[in-house]
């Protein structure tokens, strides 16, 4: 018989760590019945022969549940979630080097009446700090067993499964219905009781590390610390070019080769046109940007696993608070570089539904790794490759300027927001600073195969169907006995993007360019899989040659920046306007989403396109 076993504990408690320990490869993600909540799941054989159902909840501080994720994680300790059974056991996971707030979650979870084990995480820093945790006292105070673990390094996991299936083969209980939120007399009380329990089992280091002040006293210095996050930025988006360089010579000579070996085995016709032309052109000129995705993805993880992230947010408080947004938005902004849907979903930590709300509006201004593709080809078309000071990359510095762009276009439009919307001051930022500890490799390794599985999957499951598309429109069709001209002008795409280029004449957009943005907006990285398809079949004597090479002779260096103006701004994905709307319960903020993105995007790209003309570009 199969026990479910939930997983609960703060923030930063090393939750995730643990639960990817115990349950290894053997997970499935997928979102709760009703809500867009992500939902982790796991499986994994105790000791004792039982399997067990893990179930990593959101991170909570309380079971009074005061944002959606909190939601969430009570409704499913208490059993109340639709269409999910109730936990058999649960395990508070805590941060042995900070137990001051999860003592009064675990008060609370007492309370609930389920059978519990605390695992006491991050134990070797406790221990390395000099902390000293009466760890037989608290097990008897809180009747409930404690195992200290360290999940990057799988110390303990025996023994809490062990402990697990202990408790899980107890008798079985009635679920735990009657719970009631406490009022202010009890909440006041169980603080009191925490600190009471902190006090007695928890004895602070007689000689304590200040090897964490020394490193915060740097790190969190209000003017040195800042200086510090935008080096670490922009040297991130340096590597993002000079790092991935020679992976992405590899691919695009790889394609390159298949595609003229498929030339060269295939005669003449559509079945050859739609391999070479759809299926190669499209989707490997989407693959070829997988190193520089990867490279960013690599950055965040590291930074996430050493601690720094929470520092981040810190830091950024300030100047966030100036222009209206929450501190707490900082997470799922950053979390939006990589995708604004996981972004936009995880602003369920802000607890003000108006800042919520706010956070939600502007995370699709930051620059997602689907706009990669897009950045990367335009700049390395009309951007060229050289040392600027003797040190920096050019094409790195483009792109750092294209991704501050998005940071600042978000604090300023969430500013305008603030002032038009709603008014009011912004509530204080409270977090705790986890401790720094060294970024297992095999976790990261672990995460960064999961970022090429969605982009690879993504490729197969929405790029592939989409360039059927575009090369079918782009084929047929086909001209007229004895017409002039290239014959994908008389396609379905050319007479479309003939039809729309006068709209987007004045941004300098060409028809081509008016053809990719319309599969783009199913996915960004699309846009560039739409050139490759569209200039393949408009340009099949260009054998060999890239497409940023055909872009740089057919596009103008005006049009090239308009291009990319367009797309710090463009709300290019469905996807994203479709979580919006789940996350809102509405139609209303999508659309304005939509139209004040859309006007941003037509307005830079007006500005820029002009600006460069009238240059000379």
């Amino acid at each position: 018989m199969t026990a479910r076993v939930a997983l609960v504990g703060n923030p930063n408690s090393g939750k995730t760590a643990l639960f990817n320990a115990l349950t290894g490869s053997r997970q499935k993600v997928a979102n709760y019945a009703g809500v867009t909540v992500e939902r982790k799941e796991g499986t994994i054989v105790t000791p004792g022969g039982r399997t067990l159902a893990v179930l990593d909840l959101p991170g909570t501080y309380s079971l009074r549940a005061r944002s959606p994720d909190e939601e969430v994680t009570r409704d499913a300790v208490l059993g109340r979630l639709a269409g999910e059974d109730s936990p058999d056991v649960l395990v508070c996971v805590a941060d042995a080097t900070n137990l001051r707030l999860v003592l009064r979650l675990i008060l609370e979870l007492k309370a609930v009446g389920r059978p519990m084990v605390l695992a006491l995480n991050m134990y070797d820093i406790a221990q390395r700090q000099g902390l000293r945790i009466d760890v037989d006292g608290l097990a008897g105070e809180l009747g409930c067993p404690i195992v200290t673990t360290v999940a990057t390094r799988r110390r303990g996991i025996d023994e809490l499964l062990s402990k697990v299936d202990e408790l899980a083969a107890r008798s079985r209980f009635a679920p735990a219905g009657g719970w009631t939120p406490p009022d202010a007399a009890q909440v006041r009380l169980a603080h009191r009781e925490a600190q009471r329990l902190l006090k007695t089992y928890v004895k602070p280091p007689e000689r304590p590390d200040t090897l964490t002040g020394r490193v915060d006293a740097v790190l969190l210095h209000p003017v040195l610390g800042l200086a510090i996050l935008f080096a670490l930025l922009f040297t991130m988006f340096q590597a993002v070019f000079t790092w991935a360089g020679p992976a992405q010579d590899l691919i695009e000579a790889s394609f390159t080769a298949l595609g003229e070996l498929a030339r060269a085995a295939l005669p003449a016709g559509l079945f050859r046109s739609f391999l070479i032309d759809g299926a190669i052109s499209g989707v490997g000129s989407v693959l070829v940007f997988l190193p520089q995705i990867l490279v960013l993805f690599l950055f965040i993880l590291l930074l996430e696993d050493f601690g720094y992230m929470a520092r981040a947010a810190f830091l950024m408080d300030r100047i966030m608070g100036g222009a209206g947004l929450h501190g707490r938005a900082f997470i799922p902004l950053l979390s939006s570089f990589a995708c604004a849907i996981p972004g936009i979903m995880s602003a369920r930590v802000i607890d003000n539904k108006r800042d919520r709300l706010t956070t939600i509006l502007v995370a699709p201004l930051m620059t997602c790794s689907a706009r990669i593709p897009v950045y990367a080809l335009i700049i390395s078309a009309f951007i060229p490759e050289r040392a600027v000071w003797g040190m920096f990359n050019l094409q790195g510095l483009v792109m750092f300027g294209l991704y501050a762009a998005g940071i600042l276009s978000a604090l300023a439009v969430s500013l305008v927001i603030r002032k038009v919307f709603w008014r009011g001051a912004v509530d204080p930022f409270l977090m705790e600073l986890p401790a720094y500890k060294i970024p297992d490799p095999a976790n990261v390794a672990r995460n960064l195969l999961q970022r090429v599985m969605i982009f690879v999957t993504r490729a197969g499951r929405i790029i592939f169907p989409l360039m059927i598309a575009v090369w079918l429109l782009c084929t047929f069709p086909g001209p007229p006995p004895g017409a002039a001209g290239p014959a994908i002008d008389y396609s379905f795409a050319g007479m479309l993007g003939h039809a729309l280029q006068p709209l987007l004449a004045p941004i300098g957009f060409n028809w081509q360019m008016t053809v990719a943005l319309i599969p783009g907006f199913a996915a960004r990285e699309v846009a560039v899989a739409a050139l490759g398809t569209v200039y393949a079949v408009a340009d099949p004597g260009a054998d060999g040659a890239t497409l940023a090479s055909l872009l740089s002779r057919q596009w103008s260096f005006a049009a090239g920046l308009a291009f990319l103006a367009w797309y710090i701004f463009a709300p290019q994905c469905a996807s994203t306007i479709a979580v919006v709307r789940r996350e809102t319960n509405s139609w209303r903020w999508p659309i304005v989403m939509l139209a004040y993105m859309t006007a941003l995007a037509y307005l830079a790209a007006f500005i820029v396109y002009q600006t460069a003309h009238a240059l000379g570009g």
